[in-house]
């Protein structure tokens, strides 16, 4: 992926997913619902579940009247997990790869706000006078945000490095 890439999440999966049926991605959104709510019986968790589609995502989210109710389950490291797990799901479902984003209790929310505090000390940093400011290995989704926060805040970004040591270096534009 090029660097004008990964700071606009553009690449060819985006063009392909782009192609994707509405249909096909509430069908996505469907199956990973599906295995959710079963997780959420086994565990004796309540919570509501809403699927959407946006920017050619199937998004689902569980919610719950009382925060606390997702507690156990509603952090960054746990919901990235369970997100693989429900794609696997959808995955063995549907025939198809997918690209889908769950949120249990706002953990997405929270986790924005975690990155955005992040990038305001690597920004820091640089203000200070450093060249550049690396910021820690993360997933794709969560270096878009990164690369949107910087974009906000009047700064460069691009990702460097592979895999699981993927990340973002921030610099003045």
């Amino acid at each position: 992926m090029t660097d004008e890439a990964a700071v606009t999440g553009a690449d060819s999966s985006v063009e392909a997913d782009a192609t994707t049926s509405l249909e096909a991605l509430e069908a996505q959104g469907d199956a990973a619902a599906d295995y959710i709510e079963a997780l959420l019986d086994i565990c004796d968790l309540d919570g509501d579940i809403d699927i959407d589609v946006e920017n050619g995502r199937p998004y689902v989210s569980v919610s719950a009247e009382d925060p606390e109710a997702l507690r156990t389950i509603n952090r960054a490291d746990t919901v990235n997990a369970l997100q693989e797990l429900a794609r696997l799901a959808v995955q063995s479902k549907t025939g198809a790869f997918s690209r889908l984003i769950l949120d249990i209790g706002g953990s997405r929310d929270a986790r924005k706000g975690e990155l955005a505090l992040l990038v305001d000390r690597a920004i820091a940093r640089v203000e200070e006078g450093a060249a550049q400011a690396a910021l820690p290995p993360m997933s794709s989704y969560e270096r878009k945000i990164v690369h949107d926060v910087v974009a906000e805040r009047g700064f460069a970004s691009h990702s460097v490095g592979e895999a699981s040591d993927r990340h973002t270096v921030i610099t003045r534009a």
